[in-house]
């Protein structure tokens, strides 16, 4: 890690190029800090490394804050989305950086610099040299809505000299299911419990759910076509499902909308639209979002999803998604999400992070599962076409996505009470 160290730095420097956040306070990588924490009182350190990271600790954090009075957050990123949704996510009081470079020194500068009390990781984030540093300084590091897929396991497995301390060192954590659980102590974490997954707590945005319902209602008056999304999708998918619908039926039996799931590869998607001789509008030139707005141009073959934090608005304008990252080996993005907003979700064979949730929503029939785009192109087709089916499986998504609810709160008692021990323990100590 510290050998790699200069290609971190150029690595930074060209993701800089298309996405300016990458640029901001490089030295915080290396554990160099300007911002401090005010003297007095404790500080609860929380990793989000990405987008989808920060959402869900976004949720985890107000359930937190109305617990515990007062509290005061350090959050850390890996990402620039990552980074520019937590801002949202701030108070006064609080902080943000970025989580160091795991080599030991890094390390080390970051917990001296912010002297966290207590450390929740999302999801995945295990790294080595910051587990060793943070049990050495006695300083509990939770790993929380926790998941490991038999891909991951076999990696830790192949590593065990480096990673099997790592998670025999954690404080404590809180599993989604029973099987991540299960894998998790096979590699020695002290799982405490398993509290499910919060992604499922999260709400859509109440106003993009209208505004996305009435563009839908205004655009099937007008054309008489139902829309599907090609959501969050990753690279190589867009120019598989372009193959897959330029030169058949399905080009013009259906309105498509794709939204890329990272902006530095808006403008990539648009060009290959373009490069096949279709037309193509674009979310940010549609109106806004005030009740007014009309739609998008009905003459565009191709609707291009160039925004971010409006998955809601987009999951409401379609009547079937396809889940991005599942036809590449990439493990699927959320397709919690889009059956929250009653969009029934085209799976391909790749859903290995949410394993458990995919295998649920099929089995509610809330999902269907496909071998590849161009089958997932046709599946779309058929089912936006099938009234009947449609509007059962869209109450399947709402049903699936509101009954396994309940995860946020059982998580955030377990780590309430632990903060309320770890200051009863300090005050011991000052006594």
């Amino acid at each position: 890690m510290t050998a790699a160290s200069p290609l971190l730095r150029r690595k930074l420097r060209k993701r800089a190029v298309q996405e300016p956040g990458y640029a901001q306070a490089v030295p915080e990588r290396f554990g160099y800090y300007e911002s401090k924490p005010e003297a007095g009182g404790a500080l609860l350190w929380v990793h989000a490394v990405s987008l989808g990271e920060s959402r869900t600790a976004g949720l985890l954090i107000e359930a937190l804050r109305q617990r515990i009075p007062g509290l005061r957050i350090l959050l850390t990123h890996g990402t620039a989305t990552g980074r520019a949704e937590g801002q949202q996510l701030l108070r006064e009081g609080d902080l943000q950086a970025w989580f160091p470079w795991d080599t030991p020194g890094a390390v080390k500068r970051f917990l001296a610099h912010f002297k966290p009390s207590l450390g929740l990781l999302m999801e995945t984030e295990v790294w080595p040299s910051m587990v060793q540093a943070c049990a050495q300084q006695g300083m509990p590091l939770w790993l929380v809505n926790a998941r490991l897929n038999e891909r991951s396991l076999a990696g830790i497995h192949k590593a065990q000299v480096l990673m099997g301390p790592a998670y025999r060192h954690l404080a404590g954590v809180l599993a989604q299911t029973d099987m991540d659980a299960e894998r998790l102590q096979s590699v020695g974490a002290p799982v405490q419990g398993v509290t499910g997954n919060i992604k499922f707590d999260a709400r859509p945005n109440p106003q993009q759910v209208e505004t996305g319902l009435q563009l839908r209602a205004a655009w099937t008056a007008h054309s008489g076509k139902p829309v599907v999304v090609l959501a969050s999708s990753r690279e190589g998918e867009e120019a598989a499902w372009l193959d897959a619908i330029a030169a058949s039926p399905a080009l013009h039996a259906v309105q498509w909308l794709v939204v890329p799931r990272h902006p530095q590869r808006f403008e990539a998607v648009a060009q290959l639209v373009l490069e096949r001789g279709l037309s193509l509008q674009r979310r940010s030139r549609w109106t806004d979002l005030n009740g007014h707005s009309p739609g998008p141009t009905p003459a565009a073959d191709i609707w291009l999803g160039d925004s971010m934090g409006e998955m809601a608005l987009y999951y409401s304008i379609a009547q079937v998604a396809l889940l991005g990252a599942s036809f590449e080996a990439l493990g699927g993005q959320n397709l919690i999400e889009a059956c929250a907003c009653a969009c029934p979700v085209i799976m391909g064979p790749h859903t290995f992070n949410f394993t458990h949730a995919a295998q649920d929503a099929l089995a509610q029939q809330a999902a269907l599962r496909v071998a590849d785009v161009a089958e997932a192109v046709q599946a779309a087709v058929a089912l936006a076409h099938d009234t009947p089916r449609l509007h059962s499986m869209q109450q399947q998504a709402q049903h699936f996505a509101h009954a396994h609810r309940g995860a946020l709160d059982a998580m955030a008692d377990a780590l309430a009470g632990q903060w309320a021990l770890m200051a009863t323990d300090h005050a011991g100590d000052r006594l």
